[in-house]
């Protein structure tokens, strides 16, 4: 009786996670000279999950249009390519589609492939992220250490409604 009310809990609780993930935008500024140079500052579009857990979808130029989709992963050999004493070990690849291949080449200059290892993301709190990138040789090379401050959330946009009488309808 017990294992099967526990599988009954943990079977809904897995069907009610997608409904209870929430989008969330959290907007960062450059705290130094090398990150404003950079990229000034971010928008990240944070997916939190049923437990707090934070899996970022896309990084936002906050000063410019642009936008880069990042994936969580990537091979061991990104963080062993770190500089000594980072902390930081989420490891999401730029995706080369759209922004990201401008993202890339201004974060890894040369670089074939560019990847973001940010430490835990958090609501209020200053962010760090190391851009990693493969080289033609096959070797993985820090490029650049990334540092922001926490500057506030953005509210997502309501959606739009289409039916009779109401914004954007007929």
């Amino acid at each position: 009786m017990k294992s099967r009310f526990l599988a009954i809990v943990t079977i809904s609780l897995f069907a009610a996670g997608p409904a209870l993930a929430e989008t969330r935008y959290w907007a960062f500024d450059a705290a130094d000279r090398v990150t404003q140079a950079l990229t000034r500052g971010v928008t990240l579009e944070a997916e939190r999950g049923l437990f707090g857990a934070v899996r970022i979808e896309t990084i936002y130029s906050t000063t410019a249009r642009g936008s880069a989709e990042i994936r969580r992963g990537g091979p061991d050999a990104v963080r062993q390519a770190l500089p000594a004493g980072a902390t930081e070990s989420a490891v999401y690849a730029i995706v080369a589609e759209g922004d990201g291949r401008g993202l890339s080449r201004a974060l890894c200059p040369g670089s074939e492939e560019a990847w973001l290892v940010l430490g835990r993301v958090r609501q209020g709190r200053p962010l760090t992220m190391q851009a990693v990138g493969r080289w033609l040789d096959g070797q993985y090379r820090p490029c650049v250490t990334l540092s922001y401050t926490y500057r506030g959330e953005w509210a997502a946009p309501e959606p739009r409604s289409t039916a009779e009488g109401s914004p954007g309808g007929g």
